[in-house]
């Protein structure tokens, strides 16, 4: 399929930890132009014990999950660690190390396989400077920290277990 024939769509997205870690939430806004006519369609959600990072990652996987078909995407986000991983080829080096010492390889590896199912480009926006579609995912994002049912983080907690884990084994060994 050519580049031509490729929906354009616009995916602002933002998370949030309060405190970090803490609470989290992320937020989506999804862009689609057709003619004249705009299409948004918004989404957030929580989990009850993450990081602000790993609510960024999430923001833009479920952004990008939304899409039933493949697309030319522009991914809006406040995360230099996001932006940074795809634009100046860290993603490529942390996976030739076979993600060794990488935070929130879970949610790496998934956002690289639903990012390579489309054309996607990533752009940094500076967060909180009054632009609208920004304001907007951030708010969605706060909405998730908030939201009732908040969800389990499995892949934040299996982490800080094995760093509990090697740290108990660490500090075992110090005291022996």
């Amino acid at each position: 399929m050519d580049n031509i024939s490729l929906k354009q769509v616009e995916i602002w997205a933002d998370g949030a930890a309060i405190p970090n870690p803490g609470l989290g939430g992320f937020g989506v806004l999804l862009i689609h132009c057709v003619g004249e006519k705009e299409h948004r369609k918004e989404i957030c959600g929580g989990f009850r014990h993450t990081t602000n990072n790993r609510m960024e990652l999430m923001a833009v996987l479920q952004g990008l999950k939304m899409l039933k078909q493949r697309c030319k995407v522009n991914i809006h986000t406040d995360s230099q660690y996001i932006t940074n991983a795809f634009n100046l080829g860290r993603l490529k080096k942390w996976e030739s190390k076979l993600w060794r010492d990488v935070k929130n390889v879970d949610l790496w590896q998934q956002l690289l396989v639903v990012s390579e199912q489309h054309e996607t480009s990533y752009i940094w926006v500076k967060g909180h400077n009054g632009h609208p579609e920004q304001e907007r995912s951030d708010y969605l994002a706060n909405q998730g920290v908030v939201a009732k049912n908040l969800l389990i983080d499995f892949g934040y907690e299996q982490e800080l277990a094995r760093h509990n884990n090697a740290q108990n084994a660490q500090e075992s060994l110090l005291t022996a």
